[in-house]
């Protein structure tokens, strides 16, 4: 779940490449089109080219409003109830609680409200993330790195802001690795979580 089109490559990209590359489906569900951030005429494609890149099965751009998903809470918790009803998803990913982006905290919260009987909720680590993201699930993303970067890098509307660049992508993923004991990797809050809705990632 992502509040907008680069949400997830940005957060969990490597990560969702590697379980695809594991034998499992990905679906993703991004709220907005971005309009406020950029141009929403432009940024659902772009976020199709991301998920192409990394092998999603589907993704699903919605037209809440940019900046204002709070607004419409209960029309996003309908939204991802039916999503996880009809695939039933052995894990969620999801936005932080420590997150100072309005939308991504309205998705966090959407995102708990839908799928309170779920057993397996992981939230992501967004550029706009609090000093209070506490991960404890780290992800071995050693050989997706590089996919992680060209599925950034897709989304050539944002290439202008600066957590959009190689670089930073690199060296969050690098970052988090030295945390893990690794090289590189990425990082997660568990809500909750089954050990083998992951396998052995």
């Amino acid at each position: 779940m992502g509040a907008h089109p680069d949400d997830l490559e940005l957060a969990c990209g490597a990560t969702l490449a590697k379980l695809v590359d594991g034998g499992h489906e990905v679906r993703g569900l991004v709220m907005s089109s971005g309009e406020v951030g950029g141009n929403a005429g432009l940024r659902p494609a772009e976020a199709q080219q991301g998920a192409i890149f990394i092998g999603l099965g589907n993704l699903r751009v919605h037209d809440f409003p940019d900046t204002r998903l709070e607004s419409v809470s209960n029309e996003m918790v309908r939204l991802i109830e039916e999503e996880i009803h009809t695939f039933k998803p052995d894990v969620i990913f999801t936005h932080s609680a420590h997150d100072q982006h309005q939308d991504h905290y309205a998705v966090h919260q959407a995102t708990l409200r839908a799928a309170r009987a779920h057993h397996s909720i992981l939230c992501y680590e967004s550029p706009s993330v609090t000093r209070d993201f506490d991960p404890s699930v780290f992800v071995d993303i050693d050989g997706y790195v590089d996919v992680k970067v060209e599925a950034v890098l897709s989304h050539r509307d944002q290439a202008g802001k600066p957590y959009m660049t190689p670089g930073r992508v690199r060296g969050m993923a690098a970052f988090r690795g030295a945390q893990a004991k690794n090289t590189n990797a990425e990082a997660f809050e568990p809500v909750r979580l089954l050990g083998s809705a992951i396998g052995d990632l």
